[in-house]
């Protein structure tokens, strides 16, 4: 008799809803187009004459070519777009970011829903802030239930704070598995070998956001400086971290889920300027080489951990069951 063996899903969670970052703004420029896989989904994000950024499902709807590559001239780039429209590259049909059919260069009689300027293919709510292009999911095609929130650090006309330094990673794991690191103060000290383990101040969970504070502190030649790190989460996708003590620091740690354990991690780090500039070099840098070193040693522990509904917790753990409670709102089987 053959013995059977249940086949167990290493993190069975469903992919979270709510804004979630696809491109920072600088990588789509007026008139490019980019393709884009997340959400177990194709999409072809463009901007337009006008600026404004956009993104559609991939697939035309007239031969299913995708919209997101180019040919001829494009090749190697993204399909044209024509003054507010995205141009596809097999028979020139041409689409605005609102999914109607606005142009057919060779048709004498157009198809009823094209006559009617009904949405032919699916558009995606976008926002641009904080210097990111964002788009909205939901397994079930709900509206936008919250909206994203801007920084002042991040926005363009701020003397005060630098230019972005940003970092992304592929990490195989599911979103809601790195978001647990933020109640999980304990790992800093054994994962990153940190001198001891932050002292929570504050966890709050308020509708979709979450916000926490640690104080840390820091050796230094000069003797040892206290510092705080305070974390604030927009939904599941989106965090802003704050570092002071050291060098003030905004990291803004946007995930964005490709499949169920498969995550785009996109880290943009925004620094107090120094004499008018940018820091380059010296505190500011290690802090953003720690953050990243850091990163590369949770891919480890994440790549291979399995996700237990009902963990083995005692006393000196986070509270995973409260950030879970929280987390599980935005999640629909």
């Amino acid at each position: 008799m053959t013995a059977s063996h249940e086949t167990i899903e290493r993190i069975p969670l469903p992919l979270p809803f709510g804004w979630f970052q696809v491109l920072y703004s600088s990588e789509l420029a007026i008139g490019e187009s980019k393709p884009l896989n997340y959400f177990d989904q194709e999409l072809v994000a463009f901007r337009t004459e006008s600026g404004v950024a956009k993104v559609l499902d991939a697939f035309c709807p007239h031969m299913g070519a995708h919209l997101g590559y180019g040919i001829r001239d494009q090749a190697g780039s993204g399909s044209s777009v024509v003054g507010e429209s995205i141009v596809c590259p097999f028979h020139g049909w041409q689409y605005n970011g609102e999914g109607r059919c606005t142009h057919i260069p060779y048709a004498k009689n157009l198809p009823p829903k094209v006559a009617r300027e009904e949405e032919v293919i699916r558009p995606w709510h976008v926002r641009e802030v904080n210097q990111c292009i964002l788009v909205w999911y939901h397994p079930e095609g709900v509206d936008p239930l919250f909206e994203p929130e801007s920084v002042k650090e991040a926005a363009l006309d701020n003397e005060e704070w630098g230019e972005i330094k940003s970092f992304t990673w592929d990490i195989e794991t599911h979103m809601q598995e790195i978001g647990e690191n933020a109640v999980d103060t304990v790992h800093f000290l054994f994962v990153h070998g940190t001198n001891d383990i932050p002292d929570v101040v504050k966890l709050e969970f308020t509708g979709h956001t979450r916000y926490g504070l640690l104080k840390t502190r820091q050796p230094t030649p000069k003797g040892e400086i206290e510092g705080a790190i305070e974390n604030r989460n927009i939904g599941p996708g989106l965090t802003f971290v704050r570092f002071t003590g050291l060098c003030d620091t905004l990291l803004m740690a946007n995930l964005t889920p490709v499949s169920r354990e498969h995550t785009h991690a996109k880290y943009a780090f925004i620094q107090k300027k120094v004499n008018g500039k940018t820091p380059a070099g010296g505190i500011g840098d290690a802090i953003i080489a720690n953050v990243c070193q850091q990163m590369e040693e949770d891919r480890i522990i994440w790549r291979h951990k399995r996700y237990f509904e009902k963990p083995l917790l005692c006393d000196g753990d986070g509270p995973f069951g409260k950030f879970r409670k929280w987390y599980s709102q935005f999640l629909i089987e």
